[in-house]
């Protein structure tokens, strides 16, 4: 892990990355706000086209971030269009291996027309909780990507399987948060499927972010104190009012003292 990227908890010495899952659209059907969220995050998580985007969606895309000078992020996810990619797929490893590689690839393929490259992988929807606990899942991810490019960081929930296979292969790992989303007292996300598993009050995400990111924990659902320490926080860009929220959290994060900026600007 780069040094230079531990969270630094205290009074105005915190360093935090936004992220949000951008160019989620396909075909004639928008989902999310790219443009408008380009311009308020400091890294961008593409769909790759598996769980959605198109070839056209992710030059747009890729396009707008390396002109706002923002990190682009291969959001790898289940062959799933249907489902979002958010269906588990009891995926052969192997298999699963050559499907990030292709979606890494793709996506990179793309930013480089545009001048820049894909510099970080995050796994998308239920591939991102799978890998939380599914360790050949996990150690497939991880293969995938230290075969494309061993220098790309992995961004993860803190304490997962995924990031600590991939920080065992010599990966860089970046912890990562969730702005809107609910936690169980075992630091993992609240299934999308159980009530209050989103938080949609722009104040409360606002006010759960800065505590993320000054004091390194988040209140679970059940009212306990969970330490995540995060890196790296994610606005969702297809919820109800996306970008006023993730625009709130990024002058919060300012106005509190921490400086907002790509962890992967170098990578």
């Amino acid at each position: 892990m780069n040094p230079g990227w531990n969270v630094r908890i205290g009074q105005g010495s915190a360093v935090i990355d936004l992220n949000s899952d951008l160019g989620e659209g396909f075909g004639v059907w928008p989902l999310t706000h790219d443009d408008a969220l380009l311009d308020i995050v400091t890294s961008a998580n593409v769909a790759c086209g598996f769980h959605a985007g198109d070839p056209s969606v992710l030059r747009r895309v890729t396009a707008g971030a390396a002109e706002r000078g923002v990190s682009i992020g291969a959001q790898v996810a289940y062959r799933d269009l249907a489902g979002f990619g958010r269906r588990f797929i009891d995926v052969d490893p192997a298999e699963l291996v050559n499907d990030v590689i292709y979606q890494i690839a793709a996506l990179d393929g793309f930013a480089r027309v545009a001048g820049t490259r894909v510099r970080y992988v995050k796994p998308h929807g239920a591939l991102y909780n799978a890998i939380v606990k599914h360790a050949e899942q996990a150690a497939a991810v991880v293969e995938a990507v230290r075969s494309y490019d061993a220098s790309l960081p992995v961004l993860g929930l803190p304490g997962s399987e995924w990031l600590k296979q991939a920080e065992a292969a010599g990966l860089r790992t970046l912890r990562e948060a969730f702005a809107d989303r609910a936690y169980t007292p075992e630091g993992a996300l609240v299934s999308r499927r159980l009530p209050g598993a989103v938080i949609h009050d722009p104040g409360e995400v606002t006010s759960r972010v800065v505590r993320m990111a000054t004091e390194g924990e988040v209140t679970a659902i059940d009212g306990s104190t969970v330490k995540i320490e995060p890196q790296s926080i994610c606005v969702h860009g297809d919820t109800p009012g996306a970008v006023e929220i993730a625009r709130k959290v990024r002058d919060a994060l300012r106005q509190a003292g921490v400086t907002v900026t790509s962890a992967t600007a170098d990578a």
